[in-house]
Parts: C-alpha cells; sequence; structure tokens
C-alpha cells in the first residue's frame, strides 16, 4: 500500500484540501473541530509529512557550521573538503556549509549570523567550551564528530572510537601470531577522548588471555609531526625490544620519516586516517595498516543528521565502521 497522502487525509477528515494543509503548516483560520478531525485523520492513516516537498516549496535553506581543528591535521582536511562537497551536490536542497576555526570561537560566532545546526569535533578546549555555551546561549543546536564529548548536543557522527582500538589491538596480535612482543602507543593526549578510548581498546585486546604482548606507556606528541619524530626516536633508541607502534592521533609525517631513516628491521605500524601522507607511507611498506573513519561518509551523515535536526526530527543513528586498509586493497585516488 502507497503512503497516504495529505488528499487523503482531507477526505478522511471531511474538509478540503486547503484546510488540511492549513492544519498541517499550523496556518490559524480553522475551527477547532476541523483541526481536531485531520489530527485525528493523521493519526489513523499513519501520514508522514514529505518535508523535503515542503521544504522546497517554501525555498527553505539550511546553514550549518561545522567547526573544525586546524593546523597539520591530514584528515580533518579531507573532512573539510567532504563537507563543502556535500554542500555542492546538495545545492538544489539549499544547503551551505561554513568552516570555522574553533579555537576563534569569538570570530566564528560573531560571523556565524543564525545557523540552523553546528557541528564540533570533541576536543576537551577552552575554545570549543565556549562555543559549545555560545551556541547554546543562541539556541543552535549543535551534533559531535570524530570525537563525542558531554553536555548539551543532540547526536554524534563518527567511528566508535573503543571499537577502533580494539580493532588495532587485533590486528598487532595477529601480526606477531603467537609470539612475544613489545607495543608502544603513541597520542596526541589523554587529555582527548577519542585518543584515550581508542587507547582503551588495544589494551582491552592487548591484555586477553593467550597474548604475549606488552603494552608500554603511551608517548604523546600532541599531534606534531616534529614532537612525533624525536619522541619516538628516542624510545626506540631506549627500547630496542619495541615490535609494534600504534599511532592513535595525528602527527604521522613525524613517524613515517623515522620508518624511512630507520631501514630493516622496523615494528609493525598501525595508525588511523588514510591521507596522501599514510596512503604514499603503506605504498613503500614504511607501515602496514591504516584505519581509516571514511570521511566522505561521514560528511555525508553529519549533514543528514544536522538536516533533520534542522527539520525538527531526530537525527538517524550514524556510527561508522571504519575501513582497514593494507597495502593491497588501497582505493583509487580520489579526484
Amino acid at each position: 500500500m502507497s503512503n497516504p497522502t495529505l488528499h487523503d487525509v482531507a477526505r478522511a477528515a471531511g474538509v478540503s484540501y486547503s484546510t488540511a494543509d492549513r492544519v498541517l503548516n499550523e496556518r490559524g483560520g480553522v475551527a477547532a473541530k476541523s483541526i481536531q478531525r485531520v489530527q485525528r485523520a493523521i493519526q489513523e492513516l499513519g501520514y508522514r509529512r514529505d518535508i523535503r516537498a515542503a521544504n522546497l516549496s517554501r525555498r527553505r535553506s539550511y546553514r550549518f557550521a561545522v567547526f573544525l581543528p586546524q593546523g597539520d591535521h591530514g584528515f580533518f582536511s579531507s573532512l573539510g573538503q567532504a563537507l563543502l562537497a556535500q554542500a555542492e551536490a546538495r545545492a538544489a536542497d539549499r544547503v551551505s556549509v561554513t568552516l570555522c576555526d574553533p579555537s576563534r570561537p569569538d570570530d566564528a560566532i560573531r560571523e556565524g549570523g543564525e545557523w540552523d545546526c553546528a557541528a564540533l569535533v570533541g576536543t576537551e578546549s577552552e575554545g570549543l567550551a565556549q562555543v559549545m555555551a555560545e551556541l547554546t546561549d543562541r539556541g543552535i543546536p549543535a551534533i559531535t564528530l570524530v570525537s563525542d564529548i558531554d553536555g548539551s548536543r543532540r547526536g554524534y557522527v563518527g567511528i566508535d572510537n573503543t571499537v577502533a582500538g580494539r580493532t588495532a589491538g587485533r590486528l598487532l596480535r595477529l601480526a606477531h601470531g603467537r609470539g612475544a612482543g613489545r607495543i608502544l602507543p603513541v597520542l596526541g593526549s589523554l587529555s582527548l577522548r577519542d585518543h584515550r578510548e581508542r587507547l582503551d581498546g588495544a589494551a582491552e585486546v592487548l591484555a586477553a588471555p593467550g597474548s604475549r604482548l606488552v603494552l608500554l606507556p603511551p608517548v604523546e606528541v600532541h599531534d606534531q609531526p616534529d614532537r612525533m619524530r624525536d619522541r619516538l626516536d628516542a624510545a626506540l633508541r631506549a627500547d630496542a625490544g619495541i615490535t609494534g607502534i600504534y599511532s592513535i592521533g595525528a602527527g604521522n609525517r613525524g613517524l613515517i620519516a623515522l620508518m624511512e631513516a630507520g631501514g630493516e628491521g622496523r615494528p609493525f605500524v598501525v595508525l588511523h586516517e588514510l591521507t596522501p601522507h599514510s596512503r604514499a607511507a603503506l605504498e613503500r611498506d614504511l607501515i602496514d595498516v591504516v584505519i581509516d573513519q571514511k570521511p566522505a561518509e561521514e560528511a555525508a551523515r553529519a549533514l543528514d543528521a544536522m538536516r533533520a535536526i534542522a527539520d525538527g526530527e531526530e537525527p538517524p543513528a550514524a556510527v561508522i565502521t571504519p575501513a582497514i586498509f593494507f597495502k593491497e586493497n588501497l582505493p583509487g585516488v580520489p579526484a
């Protein structure tokens, strides 16, 4: 059976189409008894409004803001490009996206005007807290991307970071067979929720019965390539028994440069996000596995969620299953 239309609702309620339309759009000028009949017919028929068609008829536009961290983050650059590409693809639906710098919340909020919804990457920073507070004061709903945060937000779009960490732990166990090994985790900061969750997930698998792998204390590099290279180099020189590296955050250009300079006998390396640098490193056998959270899909789902919220609906569930890339199954280079 096809979905009921507003004509069906009007017929069941015994009113004209224009009356049913006025009730649906709350334009007033309808008797209370007619309103009750239309509302009852909507419930009995299971009528669902075609919001997209209604918005097109009203020439409704959607204005979204996305606060992305700046700096040496190849993934966030890819995510920003994917968001802009998605907005361009949805131009017929009058969707626009503004990329904002969370480290300059005053400038972003002042220039932003009235957004229909915002998206923020869940970092524990003073700037982000200020953005969230300002959005809340203005009544602008928000979702989180990549890493979730506690507090006032309407949904989360991204991977389950604990599961991603477990995946990394499983890959490291497979790489070592049933043998022993020492795994060095490298992360941006333990203050970052997604980094903590990935580390906890890996630790859970590496400490499981039957594992002979030791998870070493994490090295914090604040997602900076130079610091990554220097601190990782120092750790490898201090412990010749390190057989695996799990890079949880960004700054991997420093890791890749170190693996290139190290020659043969390097540790097994697992890192996150397929960027131009990590792709090239896979192709050259400088690293072994990349766990990618698929920025194009994340961008599409983020806009779906923000649009649903702007339309007064609950956002759809948007937990993304990450992809696992080896040298042999790399996708084609995007245009």
